[in-house]
């Protein structure tokens, strides 16, 4: 393994560097610590544990060299592994409720870089099920077929609620999250067609180089590119309500997710 401390890599030449280096790699995180749904990532949709689906879409998309699950729970390792997976083993304190993704994906970094030297790596989470393998595999080729190339690339879709409208609460009192105008007009005091089209980032899949990660770029980087995914491939969840429209999603036949055994 590579030290604890980052150190950037070397330069990159390649005009299409998957080819030549390493390749690319898949993370998925299933820590057992979820509140709003105890042991949502192997609770069963479809038949099988949540995260089997994130595990089969990564495989099927025919693009990773290794698709690995870091969980801190012996349990989960072996559902992960069932499903084809390989596991890295999360110590506790990158697992807690309030740990930053940076610490969990360094971890993970580091413990399979001297065994894949990967050149980049996507981060796709159990919680978006129905994101798929054409979804993944279209990121991967917009992500590392642009120049020049990003830092990342990120899944977004459209605000449901746009945040001009939102406000803080101090002292009794009310501020506007964005103090933005449209001439004199606030932007909470304007209609929201007339706003600025605003995107929310989902669950549903990023991508980025390794050496944004070494080189002390955190997971995003600068330079960070839009994939925007359709509604039902942006289905995020995070709570019970989420997950009832998960299951009248498939009850209804407008989605169908596939046996994701091997």
């Amino acid at each position: 393994m590579i030290a604890d401390s980052i150190h950037p890599l070397v330069e990159f030449h390649s005009a299409h560097p998957y080819r030549m280096y390493g390749g690319v790699v898949a993370l998925i995180p299933a820590r057992s610590g979820s509140t709003r749904i105890p042991g949502k990532n192997i609770k069963p949709l479809a038949g099988h544990p949540l995260m089997a689906h994130t595990i089969a879409a990564a495989r099927n998309s025919g693009i990773f060299r290794g698709v690995y699950v870091s969980t801190d729970s012996d349990e989960y390792a072996e559902i992960a592994k069932h499903y084809g997976a390989e596991v890295i083993k999360r110590p506790a304190k990158y697992a807690t409720d309030t740990s930053p993704d940076i610490e969990w994906v360094g971890h993970a970094a580091r413990e399979i870089w001297d065994d894949t030297r990967f050149e980049a790596y996507s981060i796709l989470r159990p919680t978006s099920p129905f994101r798929g393998q054409k979804a993944i595999a279209r990121a991967w080729e917009r992500f590392s077929g642009e120049k020049p190339p990003p830092d990342s690339i990120r899944a977004v879709r459209p605000v449901s609620e746009h945040p001009g409208k939102c406000w803080v609460l101090a002292r009794g009192r009310m501020l506007p999250v964005l103090p933005y105008r449209l001439g004199a007009v606030p932007w909470h005091s304007n209609s929201s067609g007339s706003l600025p089209k605003m995107y929310v980032q989902t669950a549903g899949l990023e991508f980025s180089w390794a050496k944004v990660l070494w080189g002390a770029g955190g997971i995003s980087g600068e330079s960070v590119m839009p994939f925007l995914m359709n509604e039902i491939e942006s289905v995020d969840i995070n709570d019970w309500k989420d997950w009832a429209y998960a299951e009248l999603l498939l009850k209804s036949g407008r989605v169908a997710l596939g046996d994701p055994s091997p």
